[in-house]
């Protein structure tokens, strides 16, 4: 149960519902609509144990779960609607070992956002676009727009100002903050006023902060006592790529990728930042027959730092975005015509010791925050075997 939900609109539900949900469950959605959208999240039936929501309860946080406020929590009663103040929301579902019932069902959609400013975290920089309609109606010249770092110029064009903000340069502060690393900087508008001021100055913070799970963009404007606060998420930019050979110079760009018997092949995961204090590294890569499902037929070759295949091997890598490995071409693949390759990425401060990219093999309890890092997934494939060694059927 649980999982990422990116489609605008949807519906969660508690496990078996109509029928009774299991005991012991945990389940965490996270909804994730487009860049300046919210969620709107309507309950329809809920139906749990217990009024004082001890042992089976729903949770809805305005962001991921571990870093965001609890928007409420509650097991019987009204039926409530949630508004995000991001495109981004959780939901978790907990039941204990006593009785079961019905649980829920709840509704979601994505609505605009409604502001004139907009902002993305990219890989490389953050992007945001003020309206010159609203800076005209609140008394401010477009020309008067700037950043810390007056070098670092915006585009201005008829309709917007636009400003692709660098994570390294420009100003841009780091920080790290608990399991968070965040990247912020200052838009100034200046008043036009030279004698007299009639208008304030007013400062637009802008931040990207690295979570767990996610980008979390984070934007205010300041003026004096007034703040306006957005927060939007993304996803890490994260590829994986195939090699011919251990030194890592040729790519192989053949879709599928054509393999024989026990032959090794060779990796590189490579993470999209402009930031040079992150490191990648290989948490769980898990191969299966079926991109769609990796748990029926299941073959892992390292779980959680911890190789669970003996070919499984590390290489030593010329820079911290990338992680090197191999593993062979296994018995798994003889039974089935070709097979999808599921790896799950740790992305790590640089020099944090304490979190799990240093730390290497380990059985990792649940919701284990120490540090700042986050997991991306990745699939690749399909390989197949050549023709002398595929199995029945196959091509």
């Amino acid at each position: 149960c649980g999982g990422s939900v990116s489609d605008s609109s949807g519906v969660l539900q508690s496990p078996n519902y109509p029928g009774n949900y299991p005991n012991d469950a945990d389940c965490v959605w996270e909804i994730q609509v487009e860049n300046n959208f919210r969620v709107t999240l309507t309950f329809r039936d809920i139906v749990m144990q217990s009024r004082t929501c001890q042992h089976d309860y729903i949770e809805v946080y305005d962001g991921p779960l571990h870093s965001s406020p609890l928007l409420g929590r509650f097991c019987s009663g009204s039926f409530p609607t949630y508004v995000s103040s991001s495109n981004m929301m959780s939901v978790r579902f907990h039941s204990d070992s006593r009785y079961s019932f019905r649980g829920f069902q709840a509704h979601y959609s994505s609505i605009p956002a409604g502001h004139n400013t907009t902002i993305q975290c990219l890989p490389d920089y953050m992007h945001v676009v003020v309206s010159r309609d609203y800076l005209q109606s609140q008394g401010y010249s477009a020309q008067r727009v700037t950043l810390n770092d007056n070098r670092c110029r915006p585009t201005v064009t008829s309709q917007e100002v636009v400003f692709n903000i660098p994570y390294n340069s420009c100003g841009t502060i780091q920080e790290e903050n608990n399991d968070t690393i965040n990247y912020s900087n200052t838009i100034r508008v200046a008043s036009s006023g030279y004698i007299i001021k009639r208008k304030k100055n007013t400062n637009l913070h802008v931040s990207c902060k690295m979570l767990r799970k996610s980008w979390q963009q984070v934007m205010y404007a300041a003026e004096d006592t007034v703040d306006v606060n957005e927060y939007q998420f993304g996803r890490y930019n994260m590829n994986i790529t195939f090699y011919d050979s251990p030194a890592f110079q040729r790519q192989v760009r053949g879709s599928p990728y054509y393999i024989d018997l026990n032959q090794n092949l060779y990796l590189q995961a490579c993470l999209h930042s402009s930031d040079p204090n992150l490191k990648v590294v290989v948490d769980t890569c898990v191969a299966s027959p079926d991109p769609r499902d990796f748990n029926t037929l299941a073959y892992y070759l390292v779980r959680n730092g911890c190789p669970r295949d003996s070919s499984y091997a590390t290489y030593y890598s010329p820079s911290s975005h990338f992680a090197r490995f191999k593993f062979n071409a296994f018995e798994f693949m003889s039974r089935h015509p070709s097979v999808y390759l599921k790896c799950q990425m740790l992305v790590c401060r640089l020099g944090d010791y304490s979190s799990h990219c240093y730390r290497g093999c380990s059985s990792r309890v649940k919701r284990d925050t120490s540090s700042a890092e986050e997991k991306v997934d990745v699939v690749v494939g399909p390989l197949q075997l050549r023709g002398g060694d595929a199995p029945s059927g196959s091509t």
